[in-house]
């Protein structure tokens, strides 16, 4: 094959990617979307759903997939070179990508469609296709549209080098510790620090930054002094705090004002009204008060939180002064006293294998299909592939990157590699995605073994995953995930965590690394007698990167005071407050380069509908068959093609309400 990329193979050819194959192929594959869009546009090609669809459609899906798996390369098998290589042609797509969402002409085409001639998917696309031609700049004229597409151009920039800042910053920091400073960890994570220290010829164990190997010495280390340079690593990774040519300080600052003056040339006050057109909000003032009104709620539990660990750290632990640094271990300690229960203490049962197996058997239950194992190539020897099958078809297709490693992004998340869709060739093209998570790697001839945490955070993929692979809507740009309100789309994600506090769950997920024994009830009571612990601190954190975010994006001239604006932010909500040189703005990734810009409160708004869906099968049993399909052909299958709010009210019968989200967090 002379060029990988240009395969017009069902699946990427992820193992022959070459960062010189990136170059020429998406050039090509760039000249062929431009005819495509000079054609469509042309006045002699009749304004026709289907006609733009083979002219135009085709060849910039072509592009979508070709470009989707070299930005996907970029974040989970990152080299120097594969980075120059995407970094080298980024501006040209983001150019094309911009002047096609602000083409007049092809905004003529949709706008001469009548709407009501078409199925209502078709319907819904063009309602979205007009919605999204306004905010890409389309109805711009003269300068304001030349300013427009610059905007595009340098955020996408200055994005890409947030998130390499982030990575580099994060793969940059090693510490080789004794035995004796690791008193209190894991064996096996401390087996795993010693491996990695060898195999880079070094002394010691080696610890970094990335979460697995992070999260576990913050928790358990006994040594004090280790945990505060941990923490200050961490919390000051991209800051200017650390190497000067990975500081993301002024980055922000452009990035903010760039996305105000975008809102302000779209003839919005600020970019949170930009950013809210597409979602279930509808302004600004609608989510701060959403935000605010949790944590009024939760700020009495967060408070009782806080104050029984400082109780309790100086009581027993013998830290007068609670520090940053102290929180997850005295927490770890405090829990371990209060319920007799540690995370550690069921890592064991929970395998990868077991927990993958008792998940898939979950997913068959509930929504009738099949998974096996597939064949595809892969960009990491960890990688598997999978396939759904519902009476001997296709469904849909997965890759599964569960492991930690260098050059691969932290943290966890869904792509598609490509969408369902009736394509005008008569072909149906079934979904792809990619699920991608960070836990830590196996060790040895063991299995890996994970938190219950990681359980739930794989558990939480998968739900976006089933969003996008189980859609029977035939229209690409309203099938499975796309087209789905931003603030809707952690709803089956957030629902999919729930099976993991279920005792008939529990018993398909585990087997313990030695015995084999599945989790005992005594342990599983203990878990879930702890599920709420600091569920009041947990709740506000997530409202203060909340109200943060959208505070950053609805106040005009706050870029020049971020650090300002995080901290009034913190007076206002939190009880738990980090310290001054705490830097966490400088990684928020999804606020800066991950897409939720002003979207961030999405994650406590889809809980509120996720957990009102989890509710019905709490009333009517886990594994209902009916109410499994009720959810399956109301929630997932609809994908976007009729609004979110519509989707969760044929589900549930009714609007959503806060009560379950409160009540399945012990704040009721």
């Amino acid at each position: 094959m002379s060029n990988p990329l240009l395969s017009q193979d069902a699946l990427p050819h992820f193992a022959q990617i070459k960062p010189e194959h990136i170059a020429p192929a998406i050039q090509q594959l760039l000249a062929a979307a431009d005819a495509a869009l000079a054609q469509s546009t042309a006045a002699q090609t009749p304004a026709d759903y289907d006609t733009l669809l083979r002219t135009l459609d085709l060849p910039c899906e072509r592009l979508g997939v070709a470009w989707g798996a070299v930005g996907h390369l970029n974040a989970v098998a990152n080299t120097p070179e594969l980075r120059e290589a995407y970094n080298a042609m980024l501006p040209a797509v983001t150019e094309f990508y911009t002047r096609l969402g602000a083409s007049e002409a092809l905004y003529a085409k949709y706008k001469a469609m009548d709407i009501s001639k078409q199925s209502p998917a078709r319907q819904q696309v063009l309602r979205h296709a007009l919605r999204d031609f306004v905010l890409g700049g389309a109805e711009l004229q003269g300068d304001a549209k030349t300013r427009f597409a610059a905007i595009q151009e340098r955020s996408a920039e200055l994005a890409q080098q947030f998130s390499e800042h982030v990575m580099d910053a994060t793969d940059g920091f090693a510490l080789y510790a004794s035995a004796e400073q690791l008193r209190g960890v894991p064996a096996d994570v401390v087996t795993a620090a010693l491996a990695a220290a060898q195999g880079e010829g070094k002394d010691g164990h080696k610890i970094t930054l990335h979460f697995p190997s992070y999260m576990p010495v913050m928790q358990y280390a006994e040594d004090r002094a280790l945990r505060e340079q941990l923490y200050r690593a961490y919390a000051t990774r991209a800051s200017e705090f650390g190497a000067a040519n990975l500081d993301n300080s002024a980055l922000m600052q452009e990035l903010l004002m760039l996305r105000q003056e975008e809102a302000q040339l779209l003839g919005h006050a600020n970019f949170a009204e930009t950013s809210l057109v597409a979602k279930m909000a509808h302004e600004p003032a609608q989510v701060l008060d959403f935000l605010r009104d949790l944590a009024r709620r939760a700020r009495p539990f967060a408070a009782k939180d806080l104050a029984e660990l400082r109780a309790f750290a100086a009581a027993e632990l013998g830290l007068d002064e609670l520090q940053a640094w102290d929180v997850p271990y005295a927490s770890e300690k405090l829990k371990l006293a209060r319920y007799a229960f540690s995370d550690e203490e069921v890592r064991p049962y929970f395998t990868a294998p077991r927990v993958l197996a008792g998940l898939f058997e979950i997913i068959e239950r509930l929504f009738d299909v099949k998974i096996v194992e597939d064949q595809a190539e892969v960009w990491h020897e960890s990688v598997k592939f999978y396939r759904l099958d519902r009476d001997g078809q296709l469904v849909g297709q997965f890759y599964l990157d569960l492991y930690a490693r260098t050059g691969k992004r932290p943290g966890a998340w869904m792509d598609d590699v490509r969408g369902r869709w009736a394509r005008p060739d008569g072909q149906l093209q079934t979904p792809v995605a990619q699920l991608v998570c960070n836990f830590m790697a196996p060790v040895g001839d063991k299995p890996a073994l994970l938190t219950h945490d990681d359980v739930t955070t794989l558990f939480h993929e998968f739900g976006h995953g089933l969003h996008h692979l189980l859609t029977q809507v035939d229209e690409r740009g309203v099938a499975g995930i796309s087209g789905v309100e931003w603030d809707a789309v952690e709803l089956p994600s957030q629902f999919m965590e729930n099976f993991c506090w279920e005792w008939e769950v529990l018993q398909k997920l585990t087997a313990h690394v030695d015995t084999g024994e599945t989790l005992p009830r005594a342990l599983f009571d203990k878990m879930t007698a702890a599920k709420n612990f600091q569920s009041g601190l947990q709740t506000l954190r997530q409202v203060e990167f909340a109200l943060f975010d959208m505070r950053l994006h609805a106040e005009p001239g706050t870029e020049t005071r971020i650090q300002a604006v995080i901290d009034d932010t913190r007076r206002e909500v939190a009880v738990l407050i980090p310290p001054p040189f705490n830097r966490m703005q400088h990684s928020f990734s999804h606020i800066f380069a991950g897409g939720y810009a002003a979207g961030y409160y999405s994650y406590k708004w889809a809980e509120v509908l996720s957990a009102d869906a989890w509710s019905a099968f709490e009333e009517e049993g886990v594994f209902n068959p009916a109410t499994g399909r009720r959810y399956l052909h109301n929630i997932l299958e609809m994908g976007g093609s009729r609004d979110a709010i519509d989707n969760f009210k044929a589900f549930r019968g009714r609007e959503p309400e806060i009560d379950a989200l409160l009540r399945h967090q012990g704040m009721s």
